[in-house]
């Protein structure tokens, strides 16, 4: 099976996605009091680290929207799965779920086979994370293949207040053709 890699700079996939708490999202779309979109792919139920990784993106979340950064976080588990390990998370974020094959390669995700998770009875997306810019590009992308490898999110937050501060537009980093 192959994944597209998606191209610095350019337009972001504009798929929905089912919600938890009812309703969709289209992942381009940030609630309309913000102007970017923080996209969390994480693993699912099965995942102890992911677990810990949503949390932390609840501890920054208040610092993200300050900064007008809408967060999102995704995986390929069914409705009742997301919704058992969003019990110990308790998000402020949305949190969508149900994320297809076709969409894990139209992202360029790394895909791993049930035997690479304990009690996962289907295909499931690794880590990713991307930062989609007002326009609907892709601002930023980290893309793992294993679950321990991912972006520290009070780094990302620095990161996205400084780009997010400047008064002018920051060239995408590696758009270079």
């Amino acid at each position: 099976m192959t994944s597209l890699k998606l191209a610095a700079g350019a337009p972001f996939p504009a798929f929905d996605v089912s919600l938890l708490n009812g309703g969709r999202r289209t992942l381009t779309k940030p609630k309309q009091a913000f102007e970017w979109m923080l996209i969390v792919i994480y693993r699912g139920k099965h995942c102890p680290l992911c677990t810990k990784y949503l949390k932390e993106l609840n501890a920054v979340l208040p610092e993200l929207n300050k900064i007008g950064i809408d967060a999102l976080a995704i995986s390929a588990d069914d409705s009742d799965k997301a919704e058992a390990q969003m019990v110990d998370v308790m998000p402020e974020f949305d949190v969508g779920y149900g994320l297809t094959i076709e969409h894990m390669q139209m992202l360029g995700l790394y895909v791993s086979s049930p035997r690479n998770g304990m009690n996962v009875g289907a295909p499931f997306a690794e880590p990713a994370l991307f930062v989609i810019n007002n326009a609907g590009n892709l601002q930023v992308a980290d893309v793992s293949s294993v679950p321990f490898a991912r972006p520290d999110l009070q780094s990302m937050v620095k990161g996205l207040a400084f780009l997010r501060g400047l008064t002018q537009d920051f060239p995408v980093s590696g758009s270079y053709l």
